[in-house]
């Protein structure tokens, strides 16, 4: 998968996993939404993990150092330049 791809996938899976939280709020002792947290998270942690490793970290508090002589997190766009931020395909709200 290339960088947007990789960025749209994590989204799609961090919202879910907020969205499974916010249900959780509601429904503590439903194991079936527990578990689907739980896949969420594995897949999402999997997703960011291929992301890193390709194009450098994600956050600046809580991501790997891949390169122990260069900190990495200078080398990518920051979150306001357009290139930080994956297009939605013409889905984006208006």
């Amino acid at each position: 998968m290339d960088r947007n791809m990789l960025m749209q996938k994590l989204m799609e899976l961090d919202f879910l996993a907020v969205d499974l939280g916010l249900f959780l709020n509601t429904h503590p002792d439903s194991s079936e939404a527990i578990a689907a947290y739980n896949e969420v998270i594995e897949a999402a942690d999997k997703v960011r993990l291929q992301y890193e490793e390709n194009f450098g970290p994600l956050c600046s508090f809580r991501s790997y150092a891949a390169d122990p002589e260069h900190w990495l997190w200078e080398r990518n766009p920051w979150p306001w330049q357009k290139d930080a931020n994956t297009t939605m395909g013409g889905k984006e709200c208006r």
